[in-house]
């Protein structure tokens, strides 16, 4: 009779799996990750500090403006039974198979709590009291910042890759426009932008930022981007539902357009022999849980593009 798979290597299998898939890679680029303890987090998010000046008198002391917000951590757990007999006859490849699912699920959480964190950001308030997308923030001397353009285009669903490459160039033009709350330019070294698409764009993004010539001409988001020393990549987002919208995001920076604040990471609980579940069904559980949650941070950070 073949051994059992302990416990202890079903453990292993999960963690394995865990570290070998990884984040998306789109992750740390646009959401801070921030350790928390516990239940809910207070952020006082700093105004920005003033200019140099030339000094004439003394010194002029500025206030730095807070602007307060709070994000509260959530339970969140994925659980699956595991028939006894894939135990009891070394079925290691299918049982592998299984957990691997799981630490995958757990894995991608990031990603999905982020997406609907995206996609509600024209009707979910961020630290201005405004919609994190926006046509009019407005904090201290920044006069109106709008991180919600629209573009016109021929087909909103199906906009052409110059169409495309016109609007990505708007939308970074939009970002890098953006004012402090000392009404001076807050973006002036960002080097790098994140464009995120959902599937249904993902033909003309790919061509807007990749092609190297786009109708008779040079592609302008690539002549842009050498000449200015910044890049551009793209993300395809499969959670996102949009047909007729993108957005970009400076991405990499000490401040970020998303929080990330975790209490608890993910971890594997069991159910296994011996348990009053496993007597009574013939079968182990197994569970991925963690305590986090996502919040919007600055919103100068990011801009959408729809299309009309």
């Amino acid at each position: 009779m073949p051994n059992k798979i302990t416990q202890r290597e079903v453990r292993g299998m999960f963690y394995e799996s865990l570290e070998q898939i990884g984040s998306a890679s789109w992750i740390d680029l646009v959401a801070r990750k921030f350790d928390s303890d516990q239940e809910e987090e207070d952020y006082a998010w700093l105004g920005h500090t003033p200019q140099m000046r030339e000094w004439i008198g003394g010194r002029q002391v500025k206030e730095l403006r807070e602007f307060f917000f709070t994000i509260r951590n959530k339970k969140f757990e994925s659980t699956i039974g595991v028939k006894s007999e894939l135990h009891d006859r070394d079925k290691t490849g299918q049982l592998r198979i299984r957990i691997a699912e799981l630490a995958e699920t757990a894995q991608m959480h990031w990603a999905e709590l982020l997406s609907i964190l995206i996609e509600n950001a024209e009707s979910t308030t961020c630290y201005t009291g405004e919609y994190f997308f926006d046509t009019d923030h407005v904090e201290g001397d920044s006069g109106v910042n709008n991180n919600a353009i629209a573009v016109n285009v021929t087909t909103p669903a199906a906009p052409t890759a110059d169409e495309f490459q016109q609007a990505i160039l708007k939308s970074i033009a939009q970002i890098m426009g953006f004012k402090n709350d000392q009404g001076k330019p807050v973006n002036q070294n960002i080097r790098r932008f994140q464009i995120m698409v959902p599937v249904p764009l993902m033909a003309p993004a790919a061509q807007a930022l990749g092609a190297t010539v786009i109708g008779q001409t040079s592609n302008l988001v690539q002549a842009t981007a050498q000449l200015a020393e910044f890049t551009v990549g793209l993300t395809i987002n499969p959670y996102l539902s949009w047909t007729d919208r993108f957005a970009t995001f400076a991405a990499g920076g000490a401040r970020t357009p998303f929080i990330r604040q975790e209490e608890k990471a993910i971890t594997l609980s069991q159910l296994g022999e011996g348990s009053d579940h496993h007597f009574k069904h013939d079968e182990f559980l197994y569970g991925a849980n963690a305590r986090r949650n996502v919040g919007y941070g600055d919103y100068k950070k990011a801009c959408l593009t729809t299309f009309n």
